[in-house]
């Protein structure tokens, strides 16, 4: 028995599909039959023959494309794939709340588990930027002063508040042969690339550009208020769209993936930053930590050193205290945003696979 899930792509659940397995997340496409039986037993407000899936979280922590273990077999963070899920729900939630748009997550039966929808995903990353730090930064150090078609005045400073809001998308996966974008992932785009290859982009209709903007500016400013709220800066995010089916045979554009969590976001303790100084409470910290553990920095942050950084990723083991602070980064900020108490499975695989094979006859 582990505290912690790290490996989350080997569950007994039933799927005619291989397992979709990223970083963090794995992800189980039932077969027809079980999506519609869970459709009529559990309720679900989807057509009757939707297509459903079992979204595993791991406590796996990533950084620099790479996944990190610690000293003593501890394969993860104890507690993190709680606390991203529970973030991102409750986000998801509040927007749906707020009339913006709902999410593709159907039901939270575990604190590591998600029930959702088949989405059709958009193939952007939408980030917002509230302030000028991390790649922004470095682009703009280096001189560069138009990132992603958006032109930014001189003398800006490091980790100052910016006059707006920008919005800097990037690809998502590697696009081939759409002009102007480079084949590689997680690119920068312009706004005018996606108003020229929004069909390949996933978009349903050109409108849907706007649409996306407003739901990504809504949504941001939604979290940043009621961040400030309970003492944290909400500093840039990562929003990820999709298309789900409605019950009338037609598509509408959802939140997916996850959102406003440590992972996909920076968040700058308020009380610190009045004083002038950047307390990260995200998993930025984390990174910092691994420039400072590694003798050459570069390999962390140069991309033409990956096979380096691939190597000593898989020959360090991290200190367990540096995990141990990382969890108590993610635990503490998922009580601190959900205003409840975060319930952290002590036997993660052994409970997820007792509730899908007995409550949800999925194994």
């Amino acid at each position: 028995m582990s505290r912690v899930l790290a490996s989350n792509h080997d569950l007994p659940i039933r799927t005619d599909e291989p397992v979709h397995s990223g970083k963090v997340r794995s992800v189980y496409w039932l077969t027809p039959e079980d999506s519609a039986r869970l459709i009529a037993e559990r309720g679900y407000d989807v057509a009757p023959n939707a297509e459903l899936a079992v979204m595993v979280v791991s406590d796996r922590i990533s950084a620099f494309d790479c996944i990190w273990q610690g000293e003593g077999g501890l394969a993860g963070v104890p507690g993190k794939g709680a606390a991203i899920n529970a973030i991102a729900q409750y986000w998801f939630q509040c927007f749906r709340d707020a009339g913006l748009a709902r999410s593709h997550i159907l039901e939270v039966p575990h604190p590591l588990v998600w029930i959702v929808q088949r989405a059709a995903p958009v193939k952007i990353e939408g980030i917002a930027r509230r302030y000028i730090t991390g790649s922004l930064w470095r682009a703009y150090s280096a001189g560069e002063r138009e990132f992603c078609g958006i032109r930014l005045p001189e003398g800006l400073l490091r980790n100052q508040r910016l006059s707006e809001l920008l919005i800097t998308p990037s690809s998502k996966g590697v696009l081939t042969g759409l002009s102007g974008i480079p084949e590689v992932d997680d690119v920068n785009i312009s706004k005018a690339d996606i108003q020229q290859h929004w069909r390949a982009l996933g978009f349903r209709a050109a409108t849907d550009i706007d649409r996306y903007e407003q739901l990504l500016r809504e949504g941001f400013e939604l979290i940043e208020d009621a961040c400030a709220r309970r003492g944290q800066v909400f500093v840039d995010t990562k929003f990820e769209f999709g298309y789900c089916e409605t019950l009338d045979g037609g598509s509408e554009l959802v939140y997916m993936d996850e959102v406003g969590t440590p992972d996909s976001s920076r968040l700058w303790d308020a009380a610190a930053l009045s004083e002038g100084r950047v307390v990260e409470n995200s998993k930025e910290g984390f990174r910092q930590a691994l420039l400072t553990l590694a003798q050459d920095p570069d390999i962390l942050l140069n991309k033409d050193r990956m096979a380096e950084r691939l190597e000593f990723a898989e020959q360090t083991l991290l200190p367990q205290a540096m995990l141990e602070s990382v969890s108590g980064v993610y635990v503490d900020l998922a009580e601190t945003l959900t205003g409840v108490s975060l319930p952290v499975p002590v036997d993660p695989r052994g409970e997820i696979e007792r509730l899908l094979a007995g409550e949800f006859k999925l194994c």
